[in-house]
């Protein structure tokens, strides 16, 4: 059996035959070490995602308590810990391997006569390994079989990209910085921000939580409106209770922020404030259907397992389509079709009140699951209306 995954510039493919066996194929170079990257052509979002959004989200959540924190006065105790918590990974990664192995072997069509306790008890595994972000995407693979037509190619698509995950933490010590740095991310290692400070006047485009049964997490996508630049912050509660960090749409604040370290920088942390936060009437730049899908290739090509990244599209207006609901271009002949998830809910009515046929500006998450609307602004002048 062939598996041929191409995503812009990147393409994950090989050959199954007793197990599975992936090559990934990417730009050398690294992306910029410091600072946030442009958003310009190539951007990076969250699966959070989308996320992530998503997975990426999940990894860092739990990632924190499980993390080796350095001890200021004793560095060396500090690399032992992560040595020790890297030799773990890794026997985890070598074991999620093996079960990959033997799931191919025995054929797909097992997954869903077997049901999810094997993979809960891998997921188990996996939390003792002390790679929760490998733990997360196991669990996901649970749900796959009973999720309707077409669950075999899915569950394939799944089983690639964790084996190249698993590949890139074994041979992480080849990678680029920046995609290192992305692997070490999606098994779950915590790191701290490192990027130098941005200051910027920040718009707020979208806040929403999402909880499991430990955490809750929430989510809010920050627009710079001198560099055109989209960030996401990440703020946690534990379960039942909402994180601290609240920021509503449709307000701007004039703040630092430092990125994390991986290959596009978008996660950041909140540093200094200048002033309170007050409402705006400013808006995103937008783009075109067409662009946000290339957008979102390019960005594959840098992070093979990201879920959506965040987008502005610009003049598109919200028309049936079949079953479901997609943006059409105003101005254009392309469309973008909505995610699944968002027909029926009050979000997607707000959002085809508000154009009432009309072009929109509606940002949101863009992924091979379709678009995620958040947040839209009519076509004339008026505030920022939240769809989640």
């Amino acid at each position: 059996m062939t598996i041929a995954l191409t995503c812009g510039n990147a393409v994950t493919e090989g050959v199954v035959s007793g197990g599975i066996y992936l090559r990934w194929h990417g730009s050398a170079r690294g992306g910029p070490e410091r600072g946030l990257g442009d958003e310009g052509d190539g951007v990076r979002g969250v699966r959070e995602p989308g996320g992530e959004g998503g997975r990426e989200g999940a990894v860092q959540r739990t990632a924190g308590p499980s993390a080796p924190a350095a001890a200021p006065g004793d560095p060396e105790a500090a690399r032992r810990r992560a040595e020790r918590r890297a030799e773990r990974i890794t026997a985890g990664a070598t074991e999620l391997e093996q079960r990959l192995a033997d799931l191919l072997r025995a054929g797909l069509a097992g997954a869903e006569q077997t049901g999810g306790g094997p993979w809960e008890e891998t997921a188990a595994r996996m939390v003792d390994a002390q790679a929760p972000g490998l733990a997360s995407r196991v669990r996901e693979l649970a749900a796959i079989p009973s999720s309707g037509p077409g669950w075999p190619v899915r569950l394939l698509e799944e089983c690639a990209l964790l084996h190249l995950l698993d590949r890139g933490w074994l041979h992480r010590e080849r990678l680029p910085g920046p995609l290192a740095a992305t692997v070490r991310s999606r098994v779950g290692l915590s790191t701290a921000a490192d990027g130098p400070p941005v200051r910027d006047h920040w718009l707020v485009l979208a806040q929403y939580d999402t909880a499991d049964a430990r955490l809750t997490t929430r989510r809010i996508w920050l627009y710079g409106a001198e560099m055109h630049r989209t960030v996401l912050l990440l703020s946690y509660g534990a379960a039942g209770r909402s994180p601290e960090l609240a920021l509503p749409v449709g307000l701007a604040l004039e703040a630092e922020v430092s990125a994390y370290p991986d290959t596009g920088r978008r996660r950041v942390a909140l540093g200094r404030r200048f002033a309170p936060p007050e409402p705006t009437l400013a808006r995103p730049r937008g783009v075109t259907t067409s662009r946000a899908a290339v957008r979102y290739g390019e960005a594959l090509r840098d992070d093979p397992w990201l879920d959506s990244v965040p987008v502005v599209l610009d003049r598109v207006v919200p028309v049936p389509d079949g079953d479901g609901w997609q943006l059409a271009d105003a101005d254009g002949d392309t469309a973008l079709p909505l995610a699944r998830t968002t027909g029926g809910q009050p979000g997607l009515w707000r959002l085809v009140a508000l154009s009432g046929g009309a072009p929109v500006t509606v940002f949101g998450e863009c992924g091979h699951r379709g678009f995620a609307p958040l947040t839209a602004w009519p076509a004339g002048p008026g505030t920022a209306v939240p769809l989640c």
